[in-house]
């Protein structure tokens, strides 16, 4: 993240908090759901398989900026299985900063290698130690710290998805997060449970555990890219949803948030981290917008 973007996203914000506008600012565009993994906890990957049109992809992106989106992630499926016309994910990249994002980011699975330098940021899953996330994922473990240490550039962010399987992994990925090349901090979020998946889910007492364990990964000095002030509001689901300045676009549809607006009962069991953080930013929590401030200016570049 670029100081001069960092600026111009802090007076976009205070703008649209002072006159309470409900614009969208983080929108995520979804480029397949074909997936390459079949991971215990997910529910949305290879439905139909589909890498969908570039033109599409094109056209959503520039309804997404003309909306006010200025924070743009890509996703799957697999991001990095998506290609059409000759046209990868680089390549995308590279559009959406010509159409004006000021942030731009991509997540994936680091099971293909990582060459986007043009990203701001890589989230990159990780879900415990290689025992845990092996059995969460499949045998990739070692394949995703070689692609993240053989990374072009150091914008990578472990990203990690708590549930029942590995609940008692927090501080073991923080220190992979210390001790591999190329990765700037850690980032977590608690299990959303899609139909199927509801096992995995932390009960309140399980979450207010998980966020001690993260806690004390921040007194340790370990990047985290989460705000602490959001913690009791996600232990209790007690943030605001969904939440307008988050949006997500698949195959044309815009959908509030995020797709599983439209699974009755989720949004009250939400997990995502960034939801409640924003959520709570634009509803004037001025402690939750204190600890941006201060926990996004460490990742300037």
């Amino acid at each position: 993240m670029k100081l001069s973007s960092f600026i111009t996203l802090s007076f976009y914000g205070i703008k649209e908090i002072l006159f309470k506008k409900h614009k969208p600012i983080l929108g995520t565009v979804i480029l397949t759901d074909k997936c390459n993994l079949h991971c215990k906890h997910c529910a949305v990957n290879n439905i139909t398989g589909e890498l969908y049109p570039y033109e599409q992809l094109q056209k959503e992106m520039k309804q997404l900026y003309e909306r006010g989106v200025r924070i743009l992630f890509f996703c799957g499926g697999e991001t990095f299985l998506w290609e059409d016309k000759g046209k990868k994910v680089r390549d995308l990249v590279k559009e959406a900063r010509q159409i004006g994002f000021l942030i731009i980011n991509i997540v994936t699975n680091g099971t293909f290698p990582i060459d986007v330098p043009e990203a701001d940021l890589i989230l990159l899953s990780l879900d415990g130690d290689r025992e845990h996330h092996n059995e969460i994922r499949g045998d990739v473990f070692d394949v995703i710290i070689e692609n993240a240490e053989h990374a072009t550039k150091d914008n990578i962010i472990f990203y990690m998805a708590v549930n029942q399987l590995n609940k008692n992994m927090i501080g073991k990925v923080g220190e992979i997060t210390v001790n591999t090349k190329n990765v700037r901090a850690v980032s977590f979020n608690f299990h959303t449970p899609y139909p199927g998946t509801e096992g995995l889910s932390l009960s309140v007492d399980e979450k207010e555990k998980c966020c001690e364990d993260i806690k004390e990964l921040m007194k340790q000095k370990v990047p985290v890219f989460n705000l602490r002030s959001a913690f009791p509001y996600l232990i209790h689901n007690s943030f605001p949803t969904p939440c307008e300045q988050c949006v997500v676009v698949e195959k044309g549809k815009i959908f509030c948030c995020g797709r599983c607006i439209e699974v009755q009962g989720l949004c009250e069991r939400c997990g995502y981290f960034f939801a409640a953080e924003y959520a709570l930013i634009f509803r004037c929590h001025f402690r939750v917008i204190f600890d941006m401030l201060r926990t996004y200016l460490k990742f300037i570049r």
